[in-house]
């Protein structure tokens, strides 16, 4: 496909198929469980499962077959499943929420969940995926492999429109020839550039770099003053860092950080949110830790 959101409405499509062609489900009632903090996308279906006021913003009414609950609760998961339950979808990390980290043992926890009761997991890594946790994606910090999973973003290198949903046959194959396409979807370009994105990825290590940097980028991240920051969560080469409410917000701050040529993004609120390319250097983290320092003192 093209863009993230096209890869979730896919993996959404194929989550209902597959319920309704291999596990039984009466039609139209398959139901899929999501997370409350998620970002899938902007999509009219996927910000209709949104617990963010600025995705659901006026455009509804949405699409019914939902279930909202809390991330990183395994508990909730359990009491939310019932017999139309065809999958669950959560992000492994939530990048657009401030990189929140659930609870160890959460993905674990998923997918036994889901195996005793017949349901698929599929995980969104469009934006935890392809190196940027320190591992290849971030699932595999817990040892499990997902029935499926949707990525994006990386997946190019940042240079072009190209996003995909993976999974096995037995999930694929409920789409048949004419049920789903995309004018765009897989063109021969963005293939290309796809391939080379990935060698780039293996050849130079950038999944290893990520792991050892992070641990560096997190050790001088939490070497900060804490006068105005309430946590720091940090894996990989991400991080988000919450500020306390009396600081006044993350924007002054981000936009300060751009004066410095240092770009970051400000989520919920009170959240800078930290993304830096898999090919910094130490330096480059040094110097960046720097900016954030004297911009918040």
């Amino acid at each position: 496909m093209n863009s993230g959101a096209e890869a979730v409405e896919t993996a959404l499509k194929a989550m209902r198929k597959w319920g309704y062609d291999k596990k039984g489900i009466e039609y139209p009632k398959a139901e899929i469980i999501v997370a409350d903090g998620n970002f899938h996308g902007r999509t009219t279906t996927i910000v209709g499962f949104s617990t963010d006021p600025d995705s659901t913003s006026r455009f509804g009414p949405f699409t019914p077959g939902f279930a909202v609950v809390e991330y990183g609760s395994l508990e909730a998961v359990k009491a939310a499943i019932t017999p139309n339950t065809c999958a669950v979808f959560v992000e492994p990390i939530q990048g657009e929420a401030g990189v929140v980290i659930p609870p160890k043992g959460y993905l674990k926890g998923l997918r036994e969940l889901c195996t005793a009761n017949n349901i698929l997991l599929i995980l969104d890594e469009i934006q935890s995926g392809l190196g940027r946790t320190g591992k290849l994606f971030a699932f595999e910090h817990e040892g499990i492999r997902p029935d499926g999973i949707t990525i994006g973003k990386a997946l190019s290198g940042g240079l072009y429109p190209v996003s995909a949903f993976l999974s096995s046959d037995e999930i694929m194959d409920v789409f048949t020839p004419g049920i789903h396409g995309s004018t765009y979807g897989g063109n021969p370009l963005a293939c290309a550039v796809a391939r080379a994105a990935l060698d780039v990825l293996v050849d130079e290590k950038l999944v290893e770099r990520a792991a050892e940097l992070g641990a560096y980028l997190k050790t001088k991240l939490e070497a900060i003053p804490k006068d105005k920051i309430n946590a720091i969560r940090c894996i990989g080469l991400w991080a988000g860092v919450d500020l306390k409410p009396e600081a006044g917000g993350a924007r002054k701050y981000c936009y300060a950080l751009k004066d410095r040529g240092m770009l970051c993004k400000d989520t919920h609120v009170n959240t800078i949110r930290l993304a830096p390319p898999l090919v910094i250097t130490k330096e480059q983290i040094d110097w960046a830790v720097q900016q954030l320092t004297e911009v918040l003192a």
